[in-house]
């Protein structure tokens, strides 16, 4: 539970971080976009495999990989992972992975 607040209070001080900088150069939003989806993916994960009791070591048997692969995919720096993995590894967790593709700016409905 103490990993958990940690973790909270981590992405929280990221947060003030990245609106300071966005302030300063608004590209840099693109990258941070990035980050945080990666940050939102790791802790997602760690959050369902702590939910579950489950150790970085129990889930990588699920899955049929090595703990390391699991503690790589919990990281919020790693993006390295296929479709393929986060599948397996939701599937091990009893969870399901939901994709969602959303435009970057406002679409124009046909005939307007």
């Amino acid at each position: 539970m103490k990993e958990k607040i940690k973790m909270k209070r981590i992405k929280d001080d990221i947060d003030r971080l990245t609106e300071k900088l966005l302030k300063q150069d608004p590209s840099f939003k693109v990258e941070m976009d990035k980050a945080d989806q990666a940050w939102d993916i790791a802790f997602q994960l760690y959050d369902l495999r702590e939910k579950m009791g489950l150790t970085q070591t129990e889930l990588a048997k699920l899955v049929g990989t090595k703990q390391s692969n699991i503690a790589r995919i919990e990281s919020a720096d790693y993006t390295g992972y296929t479709l393929k993995t986060l599948e397996k590894v939701t599937k091990a967790l009893k969870a399901r992975l939901e994709i969602k593709i959303v435009p970057c700016v406002p679409t124009l409905s046909v005939g307007t």
